[in-house]
């Protein structure tokens, strides 16, 4: 089965994992302001960013097939790399399984520039991360091509052992009176200086950001090669940094996983956030505070509510046991009685004999099917699923799959993850003043 591929655009990265035969891109245009009414006057007007969805490379030899398998096996890792966050009781982060050495991560950019004057940089956007990172020069390991270059702004300062910052980083460590840290991001490893520079984004400029400065890079292949933004809920993220002029609230559409269309955007700050949304709590984890938990009570297929134990859906804080929404994570992973339930289902409502595997996924079928709505219930709102939130279809031939799949085996903290494609076109509400997360259907792909 051959796939059609848009010819790829300097501005997106490029994944050694993509196929010739399959192209993912993502990109977001402006996202018109909802208006408070005037008591919220006095509020920041907000921005918006635009959104593009990471590009791939594309190695002639691999078939759709042994693509969605790649795709599997990288949020497989990228799960691994959510748990281990998930059951940390440290600040220390835990090294990644592999697979993720042919992917950059997360799946989504945005543009922003650091320093005086401004150095633009096309920054991947994960919000299960906090501290932001970009190359800066003389980085061994890092691309050639992409760099943050510190000696051109003169309001760039690295960060003394003495901050009190140096304590909220992973693996701080000190080398003469300087900052630095050391953090696995998929397969690589690296070091980073400690830095504050001013950061502009979406219009805005905020001096003595603080965020790291790359100078060496182990296995570095899956790193994004112009940096990482943070938009997790830790104290070195954006969220967090920027709460004076966003409040530490912000939303994000992104588009369709098949989109040609600059149609995404990230919105920064509560004015223009939609009011009539529906939300469910955000739950506090004491040991691992980035991840944005919530409570997932069910999951129906078609008009069925499936019998889950309750177990599977328990948050836990001492064991990372839970529901997470992540952006980084291409496709939802559900622990294995939970999608053991809901694939159950689904082939039941199908009705197609022929079931087959493709990849990673294990509920494929050639041919058109007609698919049940997936509904996944929180406490105090529900977010149902259509066909285009949860098949993946080849281009070319009738080859369908269900875009989901259960947690890895080797994973014991019952962390589910609800991933970007099942986001896809809803508009996902962060407010931390509020302690809430909400989903509202948004068509961001047009």
């Amino acid at each position: 089965m051959k796939l059609s591929l848009p010819q790829p655009s300097a501005l997106f990265l490029h994944l050694n994992m993509a196929s010739p035969n399959l192209s993912f891109i993502l990109v977001a245009a402006l996202v018109s302001f909802l208006f408070l009414a005037d008591s919220a006057s006095s509020l920041h007007p907000g921005s918006t960013l635009s959104i593009i969805h990471a590009q791939g490379s594309y190695p002639p030899q691999l078939s759709w097939s042994e693509y969605l398998g790649r795709i599997s096996s990288n949020d497989a890792s990228r799960f691994l790399y959510l748990s281990n966050l998930a059951v940390s009781t440290t600040k220390k982060a835990t090294p990644i399984a592999s697979g993720f050495q042919n992917l950059h991560l997360p799946n989504y950019l945005v543009k922003i520039a650091f320093g005086n004057p401004p150095q633009p940089l096309t920054l991947a956007l994960d919000t299960s991360n906090d501290v932001a990172w970009v190359p800066c020069p003389s980085c061994s390991g890092c691309p050639p091509s992409f760099f943050f270059n510190t000696a051109k702004s003169p309001s760039f300062k690295p960060l003394r052992c003495g901050d009190p910052r140096c304590q909220q980083v992973p693996n701080p460590t000190c080398e003469g009176t300087y900052c630095f840290f050391n953090m696995s991001y998929g397969g690589a490893n690296f070091n980073a200086a400690l830095s504050r520079d001013t950061l502009h984004i979406a219009g805005d400029d905020f001096q003595n950001y603080v965020f790291g400065c790359l100078r060496k890079v182990i296995s570095g292949s899956s790193l994004p090669p112009q940096g990482l933004l943070g938009l997790g809920r830790g104290p070195n993220s954006l969220t967090s940094q920027t709460q004076e002029t966003y409040r530490s609230t912000f939303s994000y559409c992104l588009p369709s996983i098949r989109s040609r269309n600059f149609s995404g955007s990230l919105r920064l700050g509560p004015v223009g956030q939609p009011i009539n949304i529906k939300t469910t709590p955000l739950l506090p984890n004491p040991r691992r505070p980035t991840l944005y938990y919530v409570n997932m009570t069910g999951i129906v297929v078609g008009r069925r509510r499936l019998a889950i134990p309750p177990e599977a859906l328990t948050f836990d804080p001492a064991t990372g046991a839970g529901t997470v929404f992540d952006s980084g994570t291409m496709f939802s992973r559900l622990v294995a009685p939970a999608y053991a339930a809901l694939r159950q289902e689904f082939r039941r409502r199908v009705a197609v004999k022929n079931v087959t595997s493709v990849g990673g996924f294990d509920t494929c079928y050639e041919g058109p099917i007609i698919a049940p709505n997936i509904t996944f219930l929180f406490d105090g709102m529900n977010v149902t699923l259509g066909p285009e939130n949860t098949l993946i279809h080849s281009s070319f031939g009738n080859t369908v799959c269900l875009a989901m799949a259960a947690s890895p085996d080797n994973v014991n903290s019952g962390l589910n993850v609800i991933a970007g494609m099942q986001q896809q076109n809803h508009r996902v509400l962060i407010d931390l003043p509020g302690q809430r997360l909400g989903v509202a259907r948004e068509p961001c792909t047009v």
